[in-house]
């Protein structure tokens, strides 16, 4: 069992930046995957970026490219997403999502791949 804590959301404006985090307790050392997904009231849960905890592979949606980078921090078992140049489009709860077995590398972005998800935490961007 994997336990996942997001934190660092919170209202910004457009423009300014955000850093989220994703703290993994519990049986961690079989955690494989990182992602972020995001879900906007009224629309489905969104991938946004991901990492592998077992190699250098890191993946993103296009509408984050060159904005959103996500990172990690094995010591902390500590995923991080930077947001930067924010827009109102970017308002969602956030989630990070883990899975225990590795990924083919086109399966990053599909939510139904991940096993264990966190609570979400609020991004709001004021235009």
């Amino acid at each position: 069992q994997v336990q996942l804590v997001e934190s660092g959301g919170g209202l910004v404006q457009a423009g300014g930046s955000l850093r989220l985090s994703c703290a993994a307790s519990g049986r961690t050392f079989s955690s494989s995957a990182m992602g972020w997904f995001r879900q906007a009231p009224g629309k489905e849960r969104d991938f946004v970026a991901a990492l592998s905890w077992l190699g250098p592979g890191i993946y993103y949606a296009d509408s984050v490219k060159g904005r959103f980078t996500i990172s990690r921090d094995n010591a902390k078992n500590t995923v991080y997403l930077q947001m930067n140049i924010l827009k109102p489009e970017d308002t969602a709860v956030y989630y990070c999502a883990t899975r225990r077995t590795p990924l083919y590398y086109s399966d990053y972005g599909r939510r139904a791949m991940y096993e264990y998800w966190g609570q979400g935490t609020q991004v709001t961007v004021s235009s």
